[in-house]
């Protein structure tokens, strides 16, 4: 029997299927974040620039482009408590601290490689980056200065603090979550999580779970306390690339080459839904408070010219009379 929560759900996204899309780049886009009130959503791209838009009950309305980095902008993400400020990373070497009320750069921190991964811990005090190299600097968010630096033997791929902000995560090119204590950075465990390169690592809101998804197209749930696989979810058949859980903890979208962006019941690990897609989905993002997915695809055909589609930031879940 499906649960009541599922057949809700499955209720509000017939009512609620459309997807609208906003333009935002001059080139595609690689990752969306919300602001923690859900105010606002910031675009990073291959352009150089982030955008930022503001959320109007059903519709998107651009509010700002942020300039300043010289090459591409791979990540971005928000304070977890200021929903003014947010921070990119570039392959120029430099993380960028943005405000949204002064529309400026407060911050650019010099860093010693391309940068390609970013989180901000739950505690709002440090910006944790990797690069290229394997690299990952732990930066001060308030002075603005590097106060730790890991060199890792391993592809580091996605990086998180738990929700507790005493555990640091990595998931790597090995197929396996390493986990190191904050701020002692010493390594506690090493999880065999995937056969394959281990890409992304999204913890769920409640604190309960978080989920990898990696090359093998699957996605795991696991129990933060007991860090043991709960269940799996195989309807993806590409690297999953992204994922995100929603505002309560209980759906899991994630996403990949595969032309939909699966929407699975956390507790069952059934298919609550799946957004069509038109092309590969970079980056997927819930809102904070309710049922909307913002999401990014890649450009159709790779061609930047003439292709309305370049450079978009989508939301799904919106009215279908929007």
């Amino acid at each position: 029997m499906a649960s009541q929560y599922y057949q809700e759900m499955q209720e509000s996204f017939k009512n609620n299927n459309k997807s609208r899309e906003f333009p935002a780049h001059t080139a595609k886009v690689h990752s969306v974040a919300w602001s923690c009130d859900g105010r606002r959503l910031a675009s990073g791209s291959f352009d150089k620039t982030a955008s930022v838009f503001i959320l109007e009950k059903d519709r998107m309305v651009k509010e700002n482009n942020y300039r300043g980095h010289g090459d591409s902008v791979d990540q971005l993400c928000w304070h977890p408590a200021n929903p003014d400020l947010f921070v990119t990373a570039s392959g120029d070497k430099t993380i960028r601290i943005w405000d949204v009320r002064t529309t400026k750069c407060i911050a650019t921190v010099n860093t010693k490689g391309e940068n390609i991964n970013i989180c901000w811990s739950p505690d709002g005090q440090t910006i944790a980056v990797g690069n290229k190299d394997d690299v990952v600097t732990f930066i001060d968010a308030k002075t603005h200065r590097p106060k730790a630096e890991e060199q890792f033997k391993f592809e580091v791929n996605e990086i998180s603090w738990n929700n507790d902000n005493d555990m640091f995560f990595l998931t790597n090119g090995n197929g396996c979550i390493n986990i190191l204590s904050y701020p002692e950075l010493k390594p506690i465990q090493s999880i065999n999580a995937h056969p394959s390169n281990c890409i992304c690592i999204e913890f769920d809101p409640t604190g309960k779970y978080f989920a990898t998804g990696s090359a093998d197209a699957l996605v795991s749930l696991w129990d933060v306390e007991e860090l043991v696989c709960v269940r799996c979810f195989s309807r993806l058949d590409w690297p999953v690339r992204t994922l995100s859980f929603s505002h309560d903890g209980k759906m899991l979208a994630s996403a990949s080459e595969d032309h939909f962006i699966d929407i699975a019941e956390v507790e069952t690990g059934e298919k609550l839904w799946e957004v069509q897609c038109d092309s590969p989905t970079f980056t997927v993002a819930w809102h904070p408070k309710r049922p909307l997915l913002a999401y990014a695809c890649d450009d159709k055909d790779g061609k930047y010219d003439n292709n309305r589609e370049a450079g978009t930031v989508k939301l799904f879940g919106l009215p279908n009379d929007s």
